[in-house]
This record gives structure tokens, sequence and C-alpha cells, in this order.
């Protein structure tokens, strides 16, 4: 599989997206912006369609217009405070309005956007890797250099605020980092999947890690699995490579959360056991006259 250059691009590139998708999901998340992601991505399709148009890059178009919509939705969040998801809602059903009018201009954009919607190992060029990387870098730079004025924005924006704190430039390059990692991001899992590398391994590492810290990692460790297992299966299977890392990740998730309940369920078990030996124990502490302690 490693002989072809297009799978070791596939490759270095899911690596790069492996680092920063699932840790800006672990924000995303905990501000209650997980759609942001989607939203972007419908947003990066529309750029991708009038670069195409214009006879332009359309991976170039595509990542400025992903990172103005970025803004877009963060100004938008502030006009509506009490309704913060309408600015979702608006710009998703823009951006998606606007690409199927661009690509009605011209017929044959149809077939070629199937790489762009779904994702294709072949479609990572040397130019996009050198993009992904980037992206990649700025984006671990991101958050080392800002963790704590992020971590108290995240949890709480008006004491952070309150503090001094300038949230308004934190929270529009915040929305600028979300909008270049989805661009980035979309030749690997295609438009339409893009926010699944930064939901799923964020929903599973948010379950079953104990601290903010461990999530990070956690959410990181499990994006690689993600991703190298999807592409490695969608190489031998002949599938696209979007669709099967996101059913990966979704199958994770599935058996974390099993795993997780029975776990519970054995710990509420022994609790209730505990419990019931408790009841049937003397005031010394042994079992009543005629009551094993196994039995019980």
């Amino acid at each position: 599989m490693f002989e072809y250059e297009f799978m070791q691009r596939a490759f270095w590139a899911g690596a790069c997206i492996g680092i920063i998708a699932p840790i800006l999901g672990v924000y995303l998340m905990l501000r209650r912006q997980a759609l942001m992601a989607d939203t972007l991505s419908h947003v990066s399709l529309a750029g991708v369609a009038l670069g195409s148009v214009l006879s332009l890059n359309p991976i170039v178009c595509g990542f400025v217009v992903a990172v103005i919509g970025g803004i877009l939705v963060e100004q938008l969040r502030r006009t509506y405070r009490t309704y913060s998801e309408v600015s979702v809602a608006i710009i998703m059903t823009s951006g998606l309005a606007l690409a199927i009018v661009l690509m009605s201009l011209r017929s044959n954009l149809n077939k070629s956007f199937s790489s762009y919607l779904f994702g294709s190992i072949v479609a990572v060029s040397d130019a996009q890797l050198w993009l992904i990387a980037v992206v990649a870098m700025i984006g671990v730079g991101y958050f080392f250099v800002l963790r704590r004025p992020l971590y108290n924005l995240t949890f709480d924006e008006e004491t952070a605020q309150i503090g001094g704190m300038r949230v308004r430039g934190l929270t529009f390059s915040f929305a600028v980092l979300t909008g270049m990692t989805v661009a980035a991001a979309m030749p690997i899992v295609g438009v339409l999947l893009v926010s699944s590398l930064m939901v799923l391994p964020a929903s599973l590492a948010l379950r079953i890690a104990r601290g903010f810290t461990a999530a990070i990692i956690m959410s990181v460790i499990i994006g690689f699995i993600g991703i190298f297992s999807g592409l490695t299966a969608s190489y031998y299977i002949n599938t696209p490579p979007g669709g099967t890392i996101a059913l990966v990740l979704l199958i994770l998730l599935l058996i974390g959360i099993g795993i997780q309940r029975l776990r519970l369920g054995s710990h509420k078990r022994r609790a209730r056991a505990s419990w019931r030996k408790g009841i049937e124990m003397n005031e010394q502490g042994y079992p009543k006259k005629g009551e094993s302690h196994f039995e019980i």
C-alpha cells in the first residue's frame, strides 16, 4: 500500500489532520458549537464551486471562503446572543444555496464534485499536503500558546471577559482556525463528512476521560486510529475514504459507549450487593445467624 505515493500523501495528510481536528472538536463540543464544523464545510463547498466557475484554484477558494464563513458565524453569534444557534443555521443554508447556484452555472462541475463531497485519496496533491501541514502546525502552536485563555473562554466566557481577557479577538481567531481546519480536511473526508473528524473522537474522549487534558490526548489517539484504519480499509475494499473513516470512528464511539455502560452496570451491581450486605449484617459486623456471607 505504501509503495504508492498517493497513499503516502494521504497518510501524511491524515496524520496532520488527526492532530488538530480532534483537539478543535473538544473545544467546539464544550462550547456547544459542534455544528460549526458542518456549517463551514458547506461554506467551503461554495468556495470550491466559486473557484471552479471563476477558473481559480478550487481548494484555495474553498479555504478562503471557509475562513470568511467562520468569521461571519462568530459575528452573527454575537448579534443573536440569545439565539446563538441561529448564526449556524443562517451560514449553513446560505453556503449550501450559493454552492447549488454556482454548480448550476457549469454543467460539467457535478462529476468533479464527487471527490470534494466524499473525499478522495488520489485528490491529495503535494501542494494540498503542504497546506494541511501548515494548518496543523499553526493549530498546534495556537492551542499551545493560548491553552489557558482558551480553557477559561470555553467554560465561562463572561467571567473571562470580566477578568480582562480579549474575548472578542480570541473567539474570532478560534473561528478562523476552525475554518482553516475544515478546508484543510476536505480532501481527506470530503465536505459532507468533515465534521466527523472533529465531533466523533471528541464525543468518545469526553465520555471516558477524567479531565480536560486527558480528553484532548484521548481524542487525538482516537482520531489517529480512525483515520489510519479508515484509509487502510478504503484502499483494500475500494470505498470512499471519507465515509470509511467516519464509519470507523462511529464504531469506536459505539464500542466505547457500550463498554462504559457495561462498567457502569457492573459498578451498580456491586454497589447494590454492598448495600444488601450491609443490611444483612448484625451490629458486630458479622452475618446474621443462619446466613452465609457468600450467599449475600
